[in-house]
């Protein structure tokens, strides 16, 4: 029997940059038909790329699908009347279990994108090619192959580490034991290494594709994530001092800005493009969700508690604007209209609000916005409060509110804080920079405040000690109770 490879369900067309990248589709591909060329090695990285923005018949993972267990199973989100699936419901009011299937979709996504990974690094090295280019190659499937690991490990604890093709069908075979977490880890930070020697970039269209400057933004996260805080701002110091080009916009809203996707703030993004969801390909749900039109219907995303959240913004402060929308122009009318309660608005495209599947805004995996905070982190948990800690934030709080970036000003500037302060700042911060980009719950149950955060909204106070992981799908359980424990509280 021939070797089974990769099972690849793609639409004609995968949006893995700012250009499309053709792949036929084809299902069970074998290896005696494939990995042949160096364009065939191309085409398996285009589908490891497109894990993350395409999966036919489903919510991708970074189009919608991660962002139920990231954003609405903390404080600031929740499931609006427009969300029937009750599995959605469950997660939003924390009473979800290893039955839910948006978790089995997350765990399914996840692993699917690290076999596509596994296939392309174990068969690469056989195609023809330069030995340059299917490197490079090998190392962008390590960088992809690290991210997922690094969403697994955070969202479930030790998982199954699997780093080769399947080379049987036979379950047991396949059975995969969970790793400890110090494994997860330790595998994740030998990919990011190995991609530390990637292209710092691309030619423009290929723009989108792991760098050298995300691999080391990428590995800061993860050491920040482990209370390592000398390598955490060695990797943060590395990306801003490496001569990448990274910066702030000068406005917050072109971090948002479809014409400005790829820009100098953008470390690594997962890309969409217009129509990617309405041609079956399942890309960013995050508009149609966000928005139900001019009326006073509420979307299935909302804001959990506008008190909390819309009203902690500073007058002046652009980003409360650019992160929820009070107020829209329907260009029908040529009237402004008022929401009765602010909608999600960083993946509302306002000028084709009419078709919620052609949003083409990107998602931000790391921005540069994320380095200076968390080196301003990592500085002031090992040494506590230092001016160049401060300025970091002190950056992010400029941008903010309109002013030069680089240049102090007294009327926004945090001065004369202590240690403690300047972590509550930091928090504070990232609660107002990051909405909706994956980032609250795992800031969350990194700090250890989850449960205390997530008890200040009414809806969710049912939050426990348990919701620091998410279950074992109950699905993969049945498969390997004995080498899938549960975990506490499920």
């Amino acid at each position: 029997m021939k070797k089974i490879i990769i099972t690849f369900i793609l639409s004609a067309s995968l949006f893995v940059s700012c250009t499309e990248l053709e792949v036929t589709p084809t299902s069970f591909i074998t290896e005696d038909n494939f990995f042949k060329t160096e364009a065939d090695a191309t085409a398996s990285i285009t589908a490891v790329y497109a894990s993350l923005n395409i999966d036919p018949g489903e919510q991708s993972l970074f189009g919608r699908n991660l962002y139920f267990l990231t954003d609405m199973a903390s404080d600031y989100a929740a499931a609006g009347v427009s969300a029937t699936n009750p599995q959605v419901r469950a997660l939003s009011s924390l009473t979800h279990d290893a039955t839910s299937d948006r978790v089995q979709v997350a765990w399914r996504q996840i692993y699917n994108g690290i076999n596509r990974a596994n296939v392309a690094i174990d068969n690469i090295p056989k195609v023809a090619g330069t030995d340059v280019k299917k490197t490079r190659l090998i190392n962008e499937a390590k960088f992809i192959r690290a991210l997922l690991y690094f969403q697994a490990v955070r969202l479930w604890g030790g998982v199954p580490i699997v780093l080769h093709e399947p080379t049987s069908i036979d379950i047991e075979s396949l059975k995969s034991k969970r790793a400890t977490v110090d494994e997860v880890y330790a595998q994740i930070i030998s990919d990011l290494k190995a991609a530390e020697s990637l292209p710092s970039t691309y030619a423009a269209n290929d723009a989108g594709r792991a760098t050298s400057g995300a691999a080391k933004a990428i590995l800061a996260k993860v050491y920040l994530t482990r209370k390592d805080w000398a390598n955490a701002i060695l990797k943060s110091r590395e990306v801003i001092n490496g001569g990448y080009g990274y910066a702030l916009f000068e406005s917050f809203a072109d971090v948002f800005n479809k014409a400005k996707k790829n820009g100098k703030e953008h470390i690594f993004s997962v890309q969409f493009e217009p129509n990617q969801a309405s041609n079956g390909s399942s890309g960013s749900s995050f508009q149609g969700t966000s928005f139900t039109g001019f009326t006073a219907t509420e979307p299935a995303d909302i804001i959990s508690d506008v008190a909390l959240f819309y009203d902690i913004y500073a007058a002046g402060d652009t980003r409360r604007d650019v992160s929820y929308k009070k107020q829209l122009l329907n260009p029908a009318t040529g009237t402004l209209y008022t929401f009765p309660k602010p909608i999600f608005g960083k993946y509302l495209d306002v000028t084709n609000l009419a078709t919620p599947g052609n949003v083409a805004i990107n998602f931000p995996i790391i921005r540069y916005a994320d380095i200076l905070l968390s080196l301003s982190e990592a500085i002031n948990e090992q040494s506590g409060v230092t001016p160049e800690a401060i300025e970091y934030v002190n950056q992010i709080r400029r941008r903010a509110f309109g002013k030069a970036i680089t240049t102090p000003d007294a009327t926004v500037d945090l001065v004369g804080l202590t240690t403690d302060q300047l972590r509550a700042a930091i928090r504070e911060e990232r609660k107002k920079e990051f909405v909706q980009e994956g980032q609250r719950w795992f800031d969350l149950v990194r700090w250890g405040v989850l449960v205390s955060e997530v008890k200040k909204v009414t809806a969710k106070n049912t939050v426990s000690e348990r919701n620091n992981l998410y279950p074992i799908p109950q699905s993969e359980r049945n498969l390997d109770p004995v080498g899938l424990p549960q975990n506490p509280g499920y």
